[in-house]
This record gives C-alpha cells, structure tokens and sequence, in this order.
C-alpha cells in the first residue's frame, strides 16, 4: 500500500520577495518577484488561473498581510485569491471548511505558529487539508516562517539562539502533523538559529532538522523529496547517527554534549531526499 502523500508541500523560511523591493537586502524589486519562490508557489497550484486560499490566522496584523499577498500574487497573474480570516477557534466554521474545499492550494502565512496549531488542532477544516494533501496529486500546501514550522509533526515554538545549546533553552510541541519526523525551523541563517535546531534534533534524533534561510524554502515532494528554492540556503541536521549524547542526563539549564551530527547545506538546485537521507547534487552545466 502506498502511504505516499499525493500533494506537496512548500516551506518557506520567511521574508520572500513579494517584488516589493523590502524583503532581502541586495535583492531586485519588481521582475524579480517572476523568478522568486511565489513563482512557484503559484505554478505548483496550477498556475494563475489557480484559486488560492490565504490564511493569515499566524499574524498580528492580518490585513496587512493580506494585502501584501494580494498585490503579490496580482503580479503574478493570480485573480483567485480567497482571505480566509480566521482569528480564534469560533471562526473555523463550515464556511471555511466550504471554501478550502474550492481551493486549488493553500498559503500559510508568517506569524505565530502557536497561533495556528491551537486555532485549528483537531478542526474539520484541517483534517480537510491534510486529507487533500495526502490524497490530491495537484493539491498543495504552501507556508511561510510560521507557516512553515507547523507543517511538522513536532514544532518550535519558542526558543533563542543564545540559549539553544542549553538544555530546555527550546520549547516544542504538536506541530499540524502534515509531514511526519521532521522539525522545521525559519529565518535560520540570518537569525542565527543553527543552535536551536541542534537541541531540538538533539532530543528527537529520530528527525530530520531543517533550517530554512529568508527567500529560501524547500518545495517537498511524496513527503520525502525536499528540493531547494529561492536565493538563500536550507541547512539539514541528521542526528540518527549520533555515537554519544548527554542531553536526557544533564539538568535544565545546563549545557550538552553531542557527538556525530551530520550537518548538510543545500542551495537552489539541490535536493535531500529525507527517507534515503542522501544529499543531491547538480553539476555546473546541468544548471545553465
């Protein structure tokens, strides 16, 4: 029996371009919105004729954020673009559930990704997506910072990266559950974040850890197959060849000890394939 989700997933590590000219320093504004990661979120919909659901529930300032996705996507072409606005439990309501159910993919927005886990955790709305997702070839999921982090079944919720490397400096809980061993952490590179995903590995070495940089993401593909996009890089921690740890015997708030964590840095082009945990080249002129 093939458990293989139909549908793919899009995780992004925050901050891609909207072709606004704000969003990565040293980045084009305008054209270079047709090149970005929103080009293939938009393509891997269906292309611009695609009905797109927005969901914002992740931030503070939702219509904001809405109407940067609207004039984004609009470069784009798309003319679909549903906001979903959701803001507690009370709003998840058969409308919603109706109006997803239409939706060619769905956009996760950046945020709080308690804010989502906690406002549709055990909801008919989100079994509905990972029901299509698991089920639906051309359906897909795509998230944004928060949005990206809930995608897994264990999710970061809190944590700095000065205090990363010790023990309880990481919180984690329940993530949406829509890919399984894996935790996903975002705006990695430029935050700094590299400590806290080695606890968060460090305490599940059964999963894979992947750091999203900003206008970076992995588009995932059979639940497995992570090929990079954007202008940045993803980084993957493997711990399932860890020969020593120490963290399940030192005391909160002391500092831990590990031996043998594989660490992988994966620019556009490339792939990781999380059941093989084989990193995928592509030579120079392949590329051209």
């Amino acid at each position: 029996m093939d458990l293989k989700p139909k549908g793919k997933l899009i995780a992004i590590g925050g901050a891609e371009n909207k072709g606004n000219g704000v969003e990565k320093p040293g980045s084009d504004s305008g054209s270079f919105i047709e090149d970005g990661i929103l080009r293939r979120v938009v393509d891997e919909m269906g292309g611009p004729s695609a009905h797109i659901a927005l969901v914002t529930s992740a931030s503070s300032i939702p219509k904001e954020v809405a109407e940067n996705y609207r004039e984004a996507f609009g470069k784009l072409g798309v003319r679909e673009l549903d906001v979903l606005d959701i803001r507690d439990r009370q709003d998840v309501k058969p409308d919603m559930v109706k109006r997803l159910s239409k939706a060619d993919g769905v956009m996760l927005s950046g945020g709080n990704q308690l804010r989502l886990t906690t406002i549709f955790g055990g909801t008919a709305f989100l079994e509905l997506m990972k029901r299509r997702y698991r089920d639906e070839k051309k359906f897909v999921i795509a998230g944004t910072s928060a949005g990206a982090m809930c995608m897994s079944s264990t999710m970061i919720y809190q944590g700095h990266s000065a205090t990363g490397l010790i023990k309880g400096g990481v919180k984690m809980t329940t993530g949406a559950g829509l890919i399984q061993d894996v935790i996903i952490d975002s705006h990695f590179v430029e935050r700094g974040r590299f400590s806290r995903l080695t606890q968060a590995v460090a305490g599940n070495p059964n999963s894979i850890g992947i750091g999203l940089g900003e206008d970076t993401g992995v588009v995932i593909t059979d639940g497995d197959m992570l090929e990079t996009i954007g202008s940045g890089q993803v980084m993957i921690f493997d711990g399932h060849d860890i020969a020593y740890s120490n963290f399940a015997d030192v005391e909160e708030g002391e500092p831990f000890s590990i031996e043998g964590m594989r660490v992988h840095i994966i620019s556009k082009g490339h792939s990781y394939s999380l059941s093989q945990r084989t990193f995928t080249a592509v030579r120079v002129h392949e590329r051209i």
